[in-house]
């Protein structure tokens, strides 16, 4: 389980994050949504223990995030660098390497499905290749928790949908959690067990999709549009 209590952070005495109060369960799929610029990724971060909250505790399975939870955390970053001198092959089996709970065959049916080629270097292929080869590497760890800087940045619309089935169908919900930022919210919602609304670093709502559906009768993408 994840847990923020009370969760702020400042960068140049400039609140990003401001008094968040969230509990995460198990085996969920969470989407984080809002503006561009509006904590979505510094959250994912906090929650990820790459950064610190100035206020306010992040605890992962009772424990303070920090980095090295990496151990129980697999997070894809939003950044387009990833082991770009690497073929495809070799930047699997640096993961490998680096983590004990790298999958390698997982790895090689993902890299299949995602039509990536194992001996071209990451920096030659598309940037929509790039980010097939970063949901690879991210997805292979076999951890509790995958969180994801918006996964779909880079991929072609005529794909996203195919990707996003595929990314679901490598998940075991029983003992993994995945949770993702994003903007392209059509593409993803249906997947959605819940959603997590930023607002200038202020949390506007956390609830189950079914939720809204029942309470609004609208879906996340018209409820942004409401809202924001």
């Amino acid at each position: 389980m994840i847990a923020l209590s009370n969760v702020s952070k400042t960068y140049n005495k400039k609140p990003i994050i401001r008094d968040i109060t969230l509990t995460l369960p198990m085996g969920k799929i969470i989407g984080i949504v809002g503006e561009n610029g509006g904590g979505k990724s510094t959250l994912l971060k906090l929650i990820a223990g790459l950064l610190q909250p100035t206020g306010g505790s992040v605890t992962i399975n009772g424990k303070k995030a920090h980095r090295r939870i990496s151990t129980i955390v697999s997070y894809l970053s939003d950044q387009d660098s990833t082991y770009a001198w690497f073929t495809v092959k070799e930047a699997i089996a640096y993961q490998a390497a680096q983590f004990p709970d790298f999958n390698v065959t997982k790895a090689e049916e993902i890299m299949v499905f995602m039509q990536l080629e194992p001996t071209v270097r990451i920096r030659d292929l598309s940037k929509g290749k790039r980010s097939r080869a970063k949901i690879m590497l991210t997805l292979a760890r076999e951890v509790p928790y995958i969180l994801m800087d918006e996964p779909l940045s880079g991929l072609d619309p005529m794909v996203q949908e195919s990707i996003v089935r595929g990314m679901i169908s490598y998940l075991d919900l029983e003992s993994q959690t995945l949770i993702m930022t994003s903007h392209v919210i059509p593409e993803l919602e249906s997947i959605w067990d819940s959603f997590i609304a930023i607002k200038d670093g202020t949390l506007l709502r956390y609830a189950d999709v079914e939720e809204l559906h029942d309470s609004d009768g609208i879906g996340i993408t018209a409820w942004m549009k409401k809202t924001y």
